[in-house]
């Protein structure tokens, strides 16, 4: 049924082409001095009428299965081209082209003085295309150049009132590992994080892939990541960014470079507690929100030389030591307290060694325990 509409409306596109056709013919014969009026009689000039109305339909009739299937490849191409087009360059691409019409359309009404009317046509129709084309062209290659000149403008704007300069909303990238330590989302709640947060696909996919392991383990975390993402969608949104938009990302086959390079091209931060996805970042020059860094610089303060009550729960690594936790869960190593173990004692404080992956107190037993 559909294939019979398609064949009605390329017939019918095809006649209204050999009506313009026949139009155009009669035009150019006037104009070389042979009048269709003067040499045809009313009923010879409806007869070729007809019969070129009837050829373009004939024709079109015949072309429409090719017509439909390369009618169909254009499609599939154009859906294609636009799933790798990122929204900014399709925003500024239309933009381009709608700049570039409104020039053709005032440029046009210059043509109004041409007596020639398939001429007036011919020129308006190549104004357009060609202003059309530049103006898309003129998008494409220098969108990017016009993006950070209007966040510039905007920039000085706002630190031109009242000198107060109002900082950039910068998009914070989340990645698997703190969306599975969850941390993520208290923090959140506090307020101290801004922007918009953004959940790669790829991130999505292997978040998945983990709460579908055959390990249960993984399983649990991956639900756990699962459950904690659906609050942050639920309370603050997540932006879900679309990898097959970027090119650039296409040939990139690990996940955590995949995510640096997208923090690069939008200008983002990664926000991880991945040790060492922190490293690479620092190589590749990209900021890095690490939830663990956080989480130690809030840890109190503790100076050699103060008490503390600890209770002693293990043996340490060393020849009678011992071992305590704080309630953040930092470790304290206490020098020959492996006696102690099991009581609860007063320690003093004798070095802190502060790591990249925590931090780790010693003491000992203080004398008047």
């Amino acid at each position: 049924m559909l294939k019979k509409l398609w064949r009605v409306v390329f017939t019918i596109i095809g006649m209204v082409i050999g009506y313009g056709a026949y139009q155009l013919t009669a035009f150019i014969a006037a104009g070389r001095g042979y009048d269709f009026e003067e040499h045809f009689g009313i009923v010879e000039q409806i007869f070729i009428f007809i019969v070129f109305v009837i050829i373009f339909g004939l024709i079109f009739f015949k072309m429409t299965p090719m017509l439909t299937r390369q009618g169909q490849k254009a499609a599939v191409t154009i859906e294609s081209d636009l799933k790798k087009t990122s929204a900014n360059d399709i925003v500024f691409t239309s933009g381009g082209l709608i700049v570039g019409l409104i020039a053709a359309y005032l440029l046009t009404g210059l043509y109004g003085g041409i007596n020639i009317p398939i001429l007036q046509v011919v020129l308006n129709i190549i104004t357009y295309l060609i202003l059309g084309s530049l103006g898309v062209l003129v998008a494409n290659t220098r969108g990017k150049d016009i993006r950070e000149t209007m966040l510039s403008m905007r920039r000085g704007t706002s630190s031109g009132k009242g000198g107060r300069h109002k900082p950039e909303s910068v998009p914070k990238i989340l990645d698997t590992s703190v969306i599975i330590d969850g941390r993520i989302f208290d923090i959140m709640k506090t307020g101290f994080l801004e922007g918009p947060i953004i959940i790669a696909e790829f991130v999505l996919v292997e978040l998945q892939h983990v709460a579908d392991s055959s390990d249960s383990l993984k399983r649990n975390r991956g639900r756990r990541g699962l459950d904690i993402l659906n609050k942050i969608q639920t309370e603050y949104g997540v932006e879900i960014y679309n990898t097959a938009e970027d090119k650039s990302l296409e040939e990139i086959p690990e996940v955590d470079v995949k995510l640096l390079k997208l923090a690069q091209n939008i200008g983002g931060k990664v926000v991880t507690n991945d040790f060492n996805l922190n490293k690479v970042a620092a190589i590749k020059g990209v900021p890095v929100l690490n939830i663990n860094e956080l989480a130690n610089t809030l840890k109190p303060v503790v100076l050699p030389g103060e008490e503390m009550i600890l209770s002693l729960v293990k043996e340490g690594k060393e020849r009678g030591q011992a071992v305590a936790y704080l309630d953040d869960g930092t470790m304290i190593v206490v020098e020959d307290g492996r006696r102690f173990i099991g009581q609860t004692i007063k320690v003093t404080v004798t070095s802190v060694l502060q790591t990249t992956a925590g931090r780790m107190i010693f003491a000992k037993p203080s004398g008047d325990r």
